[in-house]
């Protein structure tokens, strides 16, 4: 025991002395990472959130949002669009039939959805201008028939004096009296007709019924009632709409396209459609018209093509998913319909960075979308050949980004 304490004590002084500062130094340090841990706590609370372009999930977040990424692959594609669109009745071959005068409906032939004939009876209506009409168009008949007798007897006066003139037993005098009364005749029988052909388009004009007097709208072609507005009893006044008649054998697709997709088009460009009533039919138009100027409200073009129906499967006032073809095709990649969000208004993807462990770093990227098909969407610009794009749970990504932008707002 003395030899341990003489040997402590004997240590020199110097060791013992350089003991004292790295005890010292050591606690200092001690202290010293202590107050760097809270600093750095203080620090990590008061630290900025992340970046709006960029955020990250967990592995747990990942599995939680279904989220799921892919690598996209360079494409090439027709500039084709889906818009939404509506079927209408082809005006070309559509008659809307008005009262041609006022008056009373007496009888409504027709219902809706009725398949009606060229020439077959709509309307019928009583009216004080159809009984004048008729009544015009027998007094001219009338006249007409005196017409015709004057000038037949005027005529064969005229022979008559010819002859007489020959046989030397009437003066030239009676001779040229007797031509100019047949002249005169003559061209009192073509007013008469020419009033009698005007007192009978009236009657043709208001489709007056010679017999009956009655006015009857009858269908100018074969189609489909597709409205009836006349109620029997009612008066009405002219150019009242009572009843339209349609050929739907063919359609009018009608369609608002943005001025970059219309500037592609021209008549005759093939479009494709869907209906939500065939959901698994697609049926074929081609483009008959492009509008020459852009709507000040929403500022689309309208596009009109031309839809066979033969089949009539079809109806106006369908709505429509429609692909429009136009322009040359254009090289992009291509992603899921389902990768593209509205972030801040604006088309975007998120690239995904997978940090190994499951989780991911998610980046927000603005795109050029170009054409669609079959549930794709070509991107133009702003996405390149390998970028891992989520594909699955894209919303479960925008919507934080939605939450972190309005935690630092």
């Amino acid at each position: 025991m003395n030899t341990s304490g003489r040997s402590f004590s004997s240590m020199p002084s110097r060791r013992r002395a350089r003991g004292v500062p790295f005890a010292a130094g050591f606690a200092a340090l001690a202290v010293l990472g202590c107050g760097t841990s809270k600093s750095d706590t203080a620090e990590a609370k008061s630290a900025p959130p992340p970046s709006a372009a960029e955020l990250s999930f967990t592995a747990q977040q990942v599995e939680h949002g279904g989220v799921r990424w892919a690598p996209v692959e360079a494409s090439t594609m027709a500039a084709t669009a889906e818009l939404p669109g509506k079927l209408a009745a082809n005006e070309d071959r559509t008659a809307r039939m008005s009262a041609p005068a006022q008056g009373r409906v007496v009888t409504v032939h027709v219902q809706f959805g009725d398949r009606v004939v060229r020439d077959q009876p709509l309307v019928t209506l009583q009216s004080q201008e159809a009984s004048a009409a008729r009544a015009d168009f027998a007094k001219a008949s009338a006249e007409l028939g005196s017409r015709r007798a004057a000038a037949n007897f005027a005529h064969a006066n005229a022979e008559r004096a010819e002859r007489l003139l020959a046989a030397k037993a009437i003066a030239r005098q009676e001779v040229e009296r007797a031509r100019a009364d047949d002249e005169l005749a003559r061209a009192a029988l073509e007013q008469a007709q020419a009033e009698v052909d005007r007192a009978r388009a009236t009657l043709t004009q208001l489709g007056v019924n010679s017999a009956s007097g009655a006015m009857v709208l009858s269908s100018p072609l074969d189609g489909i009632v597709l409205a009836r507005e006349a109620v029997p009893g009612s008066v009405v006044d002219a150019g009242t709409p009572l009843v339209t008649v349609s050929d739907v054998t063919t359609l009018w697709l009608e369609v608002a396209a943005t001025d970059r997709i219309a500037a592609g088009l021209a008549p005759g460009t093939r479009a494709r459609f869907v209906v939500p009533a065939f959901p698994g039919d697609t049926f074929e138009a081609r483009v008959q018209s492009v509008g020459g100027a852009l709507d000040p409200a929403t500022r689309t073009l309208p596009v009109r093509a031309l839809v066979p129906n033969g089949a009539r499967k079809l109806r106006p006032e369908m709505f429509a998913s429609v692909l429009l073809e136009g322009g040359a095709p254009r090289l992009g990649v291509a992603v899921p319909d389902s990768a593209i969000q509205l972030l801040d208004e604006r088309p975007v993807v998120f690239v995904a960075v997978p940090d190994g462990k499951g989780g991911a770093r998610f980046e927000r990227r603005e795109v050029e979308i170009g054409a669609k098909m079959a549930g794709r969407t070509q991107i133009v610009r702003g996405l390149r050949a390998g970028d891992l794009v989520v594909v699955n749970g894209a919303f479960a990504v925008k919507s934080e980004f939605s939450r972190s932008k309005m935690a630092e707002g």
